[in-house]
């Protein structure tokens, strides 16, 4: 039984069979966000118009527009912490490196005491 709950955790939920919305970075507040944004766009123009199918393809156009829109967004900010994180941790092995040696740049010049 214990083996059985770790499949079904590890599997995890997939849409459409190709993306696995809890692994996936971005993905489940991609989800999220395109479903706010299909049902206000979607209500939104049927309060306004009261055609049914036209309002139907209005929210699912602004849940794909919404959802596109926030995974491009989450990914890119993603990235630049990634840098971020990276130029950090090279500055921290570069400190580790050069503390106390004549090339630390925030060191005293040896001729100064």
């Amino acid at each position: 039984m214990g083996e059985e709950e770790n499949v079904n955790r590890d599997k995890g939920f997939r849409l459409l069979g190709l993306v696995d919305v809890q692994n996936t970075p971005c993905a489940r507040e991609a989800i999220l966000h395109g479903a706010g944004g299909s049902v206000a766009a979607g209500l939104l123009h049927f309060l306004a118009t009261s055609r049914v199918k036209r309002s139907f393809d209005i929210g699912f156009a602004g849940f794909m527009i919404t959802t596109l829109g926030s995974w491009f967004y989450c990914r890119i900010k993603n990235s630049k912490i990634r840098v971020q994180q990276r130029m950090i941790k090279e500055g921290i092995k570069n400190k580790i490196i050069y503390e106390g040696t004549s090339h630390d740049p925030v060191g005293k010049p040896p001729g100064l005491s």
